[in-house]
This record gives structure tokens, sequence and C-alpha cells, in this order.
């Protein structure tokens, strides 16, 4: 007769996933069969949690893809979703175990934690496995969930590049043509040492001669949006970004009179900043042998139609101006301010 498969679990809220879990799941599929990871949530006890701790709620499947892609090429491992709707100081044991033992399917052999305080509630629930507990002083990733949530940005280093992209803050910095926006990116990103985002309809331009098709402008917005989720895993808790999908459809609108487009408008919806930076045109403007928008009543015009494009669709935005100087300094205390 064949030896019988071990079987064991860990489970958890996951707010959020952070590289102790990374640790708990691959040190406890080293030592069973079969493992599974059990996300346990609620709506209304998760969405309290985050707020109180002070963090943007997470969504079960967020966390889920989060785990995933971090398990993804461990092959005894399964992952299980239960949504229960219990608070934790009224957490039904009986009940959520009995929801974790219907959902594996199989008799439990052991039972993965990092606290010794659950032993006993353990041994009541799941009778016959074995309780072991991974780095019970947690000596090899230092963390806790609840300190994760009450200083996140203190414990960056604690978090997958997933689970960073998702917490990252976006900075955007807007406006017309020449008033400074790739400049004063690419230093906002040197001082807080992270990453930018290029402008992309500033290459498109640049690899066409300015010779754009309607149809680069949807190519343009896709691109843009899907580079800052890509560099955003390797930020350093922050990203700039330089023009958005508004700023698209505005040139959209300039290059071909008026022309809409429904993708680079759903992709401006989608699209989320922490805080935007629109930046007045009142430095020298510089030919650079694309633009064609310099003379100053040009420039205020365009000024005026890009503010009222964001303000119907209902867009908050800081205007700042000045030299470049002042400009770093008003918006380097607008960073600051997002993490006070």
């Amino acid at each position: 007769m064949p030896n019988k498969k071990t079987v064991g679990f860990f489970g958890g809220k996951f707010l959020p996933f952070h590289m102790g879990h990374i640790y708990l799941g691959v040190a406890a599929s080293n030592k069973v069969d079969e493992l599974c990871c059990v996300l346990s949530s609620s709506k209304n006890r998760d969405r309290e949690l985050c707020e109180r701790d002070g963090i943007k709620y997470i969504p079960a499947e967020k966390r889920l893809a989060w785990i995933g892609e971090s398990f993804n090429n461990i092959e005894n491992m399964k992952i299980i979703h239960i949504e229960d709707e219990h608070w934790d100081y009224d957490y039904d044991w009986e009940e959520g175990a009995n929801l974790i033992k219907r959902a594996i399917g199989k008799p439990i052999d052991f039972i993965f934690s990092s606290e010794n305080d659950y032993t006993e509630l353990f041994k009541k629930h799941y009778p016959g496995a074995q309780h072991i507990v991974v780095d019970e002083g947690r000596e090899t990733v230092p963390i806790s969930a609840t300190e994760m949530r009450k200083n996140l940005y203190d414990h960056w280093d604690k978090l997958p590049k997933s689970v960073r992209s998702y917490f990252a803050k976006k900075v955007v910095v807007i406006g017309t043509e020449s008033c400074g926006k790739s400049t004063l990116v690419k230093k906002l990103a040197k001082f807080y040492n992270t990453n930018f985002v290029d402008e992309v309809g500033r290459e498109y331009c640049d690899k066409y001669s300015n010779q754009l098709t309607e149809d680069m402008f949807n190519l343009i917005a896709m691109e843009h949006f899907l580079r800052q989720d890509k560099a955003s895993q390797d930020s350093n808790k922050i990203l700039f970004v330089d023009s958005e999908a508004v700023i698209t459809q505005y040139y959209l609108d300039m290059y071909f009179k008026g022309k809409k487009s429904a993708l680079v408008n759903e992709i401006a919806r989608l699209q989320n900043y922490d805080l935007a930076i629109f930046l007045e045109p009142d430095v020298k403007w510089v030919d650079d042998g694309l633009r064609f928008a310099g003379d100053e009543k040009n420039r205020r015009e365009n000024n005026e139609k890009l503010k009222k494009m964001y303000e119907e669709r209902g867009i908050k935005f800081v205007s700042i101006n000045g030299n470049y100087s002042e400009r770093f300094d008003k918006a380097r205390k607008l960073v600051d301010g997002l993490f006070q």
C-alpha cells in the first residue's frame, strides 16, 4: 500500500501580502507533499482594518493575484479562497475550521504559522494535525502584517515587487508643451532615488518626425499606461510620470482638429494618481523642432483648454509656477506631503 501523502496548510488575511508570508509558504512547502495557502477574506472586516491602519483597501482578488504570482512555480501548493463575514474579535474558529477543512477536502496533517499562540486553538479545531511554527521570532523576515499596515513605507523592502506596484505613490506632471514637465520629472526622480516614466508621445514624435497618424494616439496612451505599472514594481515608494492620457487626447485634438478617441478617454478614466502637478507655461518656450504653439497667445489659450479638459473629467490638480528652481521646491513639498 503506497504511503499516504502529507497535507498541510497555512492561512491568513494577507493584509498586505509580504515577504514573511513568502518565507512561510516556501518553508512549509518543503515539509509536506501537498500544501494549501488559504486566504480568508471579509469585505467589511478587511476594509475596516485597512482604514484603521491608514492603507488603501486591498480587494481579495488583488491579494489572490499576489499570492498566485509569488508561488506560481511551487508545484505542491494550492491556493484556496474562503469568504467569511466575521470580524477578528468575534471570529468563529469552529465555523472557520469547518470551512477550511471542507475546502481542502483531505485530512490535514500539518498547520503552519509563525505564532505559538495559535497552538491550543489548532489542537481544538484541527484534532490530529500538528502545528509547526516557522520562524517564530521573525528573525528571517522581521515583520508582521500589522506592523506592515501601520508603517508600510518604512518597511518597503519587505514587500514583493507586485505588492509594491499597488502601493507606490504615483505623481504625474502635466501641462502644455515646453512648460518643463520632462525636466521636473527627471529631477524629482533623481532626488527621491526612484523611477520615472517618459512621455511616450514625445518618443513617437521623434521616431516619426512629427508625422503621426490618428491611430498612433491609441498606441501612445496604451503603452504609456502599461509602462507605469511595470515601472512602479521597481520604484522606491514613489513613481513620477511625465504626462498621461488626457494630454494624449489634447494632442490628438490639436493634430487632427477636434478628433476624439474612446480608447484614450477610457484610459484617462482608468488611470489613478496620488498627485497631479500642473505646470503653468511661464518658463521660456523652447523650439526643439517638434513644437508648434510658442507665441504667448497660443500658450495661454492652450493652457486654459487643457485645464478645462481636466476640470470636465473631475480630475484634481495642483498648479505651480515660477522658475525651474521654484518649481522643484514647490513640487518637492507637495510630494513630501503624500507621506505625512
